[in-house]
């Protein structure tokens, strides 16, 4: 029929469409910060420790690489198992009139703009555990292990710590809203053919239904976990901004947990504007290259993912 075949060429279209722009992207990031990387080679400016603007013209990119990642995947795994707990609860447990509720608020939590998490996280949650959590565990350490307080870092209220749970709460709905539809699609007959076998509510949730699900919760874990590596506004507003690091066997690998860290978009964000001269300004677009391959190379393991844990006949 023609119309089948002109929605075939239209559907194939804008796919091979979306294929284009992504490798476009990638291509022209790729020329903004060919200068940079041509300097210091690709693995020296990936590698680099050093970001000097001012003086030496000399950059690299690890400590936003390692801020980006650590913020991330922390953010994560403190954001997992709320987000499937939330999500268990709205698609099992829940009053049918709360459900709505639940599901309108997840909803309305992944629209809000990321500028207002960060002005969240400045006037609330950074005083809050300032006085709360940063302060009374930097004094207890530097009364009971002084060791440990360059870890610990400056308990201003504004650094690693705080970043993290901004991000784990920008990304708990993405992991709720997937977690909970792929519960939701798990068919009747399922639970119905563990309950004939005496199974209980949790023994049901636990053999029959999160198993059968796990692709779809994967598929948010990893757009959560996406989401999380793109943030820019809400992190660059909380985290301090440094990169400064510190060294595990002479290595920079880690920023002090309540102290100032950065991020690759973070970085981006708050330089772009001041960069006067033509290898500053590569090196910023270099840094969105690497972040775009970053993301790439996650998507991939997320698809293989995806395909290895998916139970037969349901697609994630």
């Amino acid at each position: 029929m023609l119309g089948d075949r002109v929605f075939a060429a239209v559907v194939t279209l804008l796919a091979f469409g979306v294929v284009a722009l992504s490798l476009g992207l990638g291509y022209y990031l790729y020329l903004g910060g060919a200068q940079a990387i041509e300097r210091f080679g690709f693995w020296g400016f990936l590698t680099g420790t050093t970001w000097d603007p001012a003086l030496k013209e000399e950059f690299g990119a690890w400590p936003y690489l390692v801020g980006t990642l650590l913020t991330s995947f922390c953010a994560l795994l403190l954001s997992l198992f709320p987000a499937i707990a939330a999500a268990i609860y709205a698609a099992e447990y829940a009053p049918r009139w709360l459900v709505g509720v639940i599901n309108y608020l997840v909803d309305l939590m992944a629209a809000v703009p990321s500028v207002v998490y960060g002005l969240w996280g400045i006037f609330v949650l950074a005083p809050f555990l300032r006085e709360k959590l940063f302060l009374p565990a930097y004094m207890w350490a530097a009364e009971n292990a002084p060791g440990v307080l360059p870890y610990l870092g400056n308990p201003s209220g504004y650094g690693f710590f705080t970043a993290v749970v901004i991000l784990a709460s920008m990304i708990i709905p993405y992991t709720t809203a997937l977690a909970r539809d792929a519960i939701s699609l798990v068919p009747q007959a399922q639970r119905e053919a563990a309950y004939a076998l005496g199974a209980t509510r949790w023994e049901v949730m636990r053999l029959a239904m999160l198993p059968y699900a796990r692709g779809g919760i994967l598929a948010g874990v990893i757009l959560a976990l996406g989401r999380a590596l793109g943030e820019t506004m809400a992190v660059a507003m909380v985290i301090g901004n440094t990169n400064i690091m510190l060294k595990l066997l002479g290595i920079p690998l880690l920023y002090p947990l309540f102290g100032p860290a950065t991020t690759m978009p973070s970085v981006i964000a708050l330089e772009f504007k001041e960069a006067v001269t033509d290898i500053h300004l590569s090196s910023l677009i270099a840094l969105g290259f690497y972040l775009f391959l970053v993301a790439f190379a996650v998507n991939l393991l997320a698809s293989y993912l995806i395909n290895a844990f998916k139970v037969g006949g349901q697609r994630a």
